[in-house]
């Protein structure tokens, strides 16, 4: 069968239609902001700076605005890189694509998906339900979305339709060859790197008093969160909510860079340097990259902890604090913890990953709209949001065991226990519940450190010029 044509009696009238939708002013010009707003409205939520790039495509006589005729010329334009594109997935020149062949197009540029996936895909453009995907259809869904080459439409089918999963502090991002030729990776790295910093030091007071409820815990059994504020306030007035905040922001730098490189090299051991790793290979290899990261960064960790815990004038800043332990504990205390820490890993991640791929995928298959697989920023914060709730439920007593076993030389009577023998000492004392001191607080920030975060982040994207990925 012959492959489709451009010719299009019906062009002019598609045309005028979608320019006068995106008009909204009728003004006979759309603007950067009728674009946006346009485009919104049209579904194409994940592709952030996609008006940036029509208006420098089409604007030809560089006015900041598209009239009909410039409008029109860069559909046409669009509609002949579009045909080339569908040529090429289309491999049996039948005029349709189908599964088998969106899966050729992934494994072309090295990129494994089964078969499922590929009808995950199809199905966000097949508005006939034939799960094939003729000209029209693969025009009307990328008309306006400037995909340049089948390249980055495959990173866009392998982030937009949620191939991908979601990111937690576990698991590092995973970039594309060309994110990382490009030097994308880093301004991603820098971005969420900026977000991270922001937002501890946003929920930083939830943060100390998390600390001092895990370390005093038979003390602070009835003690309410209002108290323990009001204490910290009393005690080292308003400054001293931030104690532990400074070292808890400068070890983004290295730990994300950290994990981000052994992630990387640990993909490719696991699958390969061109393949895309399947969920439970995500999870191995992003527990790996965390404990790695953690491992060499633990020191500050644990200077984190005895900062936070730090009564006014005790120490003059993190240098002062680390030479104290050095001098008084010696170069072990430094690793204090470290085993609960590194256990701790596994049920955050795993727990962490499950719960979110759960969800994220009952929502595309109950709710899915029928033009976008794509679940919005909402709908993927709730399930981030969710799935590190229960991470963290999980993992929570081996936090807690770690920074009672970071503070132990720091508090006058505690006993130097073993981890086995805190945790038992923990239960007799203070029962299950005291497994879970300073949860409250914990759970309190989840909400305002996500938030903080994706706005930072989006905002930090759109400085860099990094184009938007939903992965949280």
């Amino acid at each position: 069968m012959e492959g489709p044509q451009l010719t299009d009696p019906d062009k002019e009238r598609r045309y005028s239609a979608l320019f006068q939708q995106l008009d909204s002013n009728s003004d006979g010009h759309v603007d950067i902001n009728e674009l946006r707003e346009g485009l919104h409205a049209l579904g194409m939520r994940g592709c952030q700076g996609a008006e940036q790039e029509i208006l420098r495509a089409g604007d030809t006589d560089q006015d900041g605005q598209l009239d009909f005729n410039e409008f029109t010329q860069y559909l046409e334009e669009r509609e002949r890189r579009l045909l080339l594109m569908f040529d090429s997935l289309d491999r049996n020149r039948d005029g349709r694509i189908d599964v088998s062949e969106i899966q050729q197009c992934f494994q072309s540029l090295g990129v494994q998906i089964t078969l499922g996936q590929a009808k995950k895909i199809l199905q966000s453009m097949d508005r006939d339900g034939t799960l094939t995907i003729d000209w029209m259809e693969w025009r009307d869904h990328f008309l306006l979305n400037p995909l340049h080459n089948m390249e980055d439409v495959v990173t866009f089918w392998k982030h937009s339709s949620m191939l991908d999963i979601g990111e937690s502090l576990a698991v590092p991002d995973e970039f594309s060859k060309k994110e990382i030729r490009s030097g994308m990776w880093w301004k991603q790295l820098l971005a969420g790197g900026v977000a991270g910093a922001v937002s501890r030091t946003g929920t930083a007071p939830l943060d100390r008093l998390k600390v001092l409820m895990q370390v005093h815990g038979s003390r602070s059994c009835g003690r309410s969160m209002w108290k323990g504020l009001r204490e910290m306030l009393e005690e080292g007035g308003l400054r001293s909510l931030w104690r532990g905040n400074g070292i808890n922001v400068l070890k983004i730098a290295p730990e994300s860079g950290i994990k981000f490189m052994a992630y990387e090299q640990i993909k490719k051991l696991i699958r390969g340097q061109h393949e895309t790793l399947r969920v439970q290979e995500r999870f191995v290899a992003g527990s790996l990259a965390g404990a790695i990261a953690q491992t060499v960064i633990y020191p500050m960790e644990v200077l984190k902890t005895r900062l936070a815990l730090r009564r006014t004038g005790q120490y003059s800043g993190m240098s002062d604090c680390a030479r104290h332990i050095l001098r008084t504990e010696g170069i072990r205390a430094f690793s204090k913890g470290y085993l609960p820490n590194l256990l701790g890993i596994v049920p955050y991640a795993g727990i962490d990953l499950a719960v979110y791929e759960t969800l994220k995928n009952t929502w595309l298959q109950r709710y899915r709209a029928g033009t976008s697989a794509d679940p919005g920023v909402l709908v993927l914060l709730a399930c981030g949001t969710i799935s590190s709730t229960c991470g963290q439920i999980a993992s929570y007593p081996l936090a807690l065991v770690r920074t009672r076993m970071q503070a132990q030389a720091s508090i006058v009577g505690s006993p130097q226990l073993s981890m086995l023998a805190l945790f038992r000492h923990i239960v007799e004392r203070e029962g299950i519940l005291g497994l879970y001191q300073g949860i409250a607080p914990n759970f309190m920030k989840v909400i305002p450190a996500v938030s903080i975060s994706y706005v930072v982040y989006e905002n930090m994207k759109r400085v860099l010029g990094v184009t938007s990925r939903y992965s949280l």
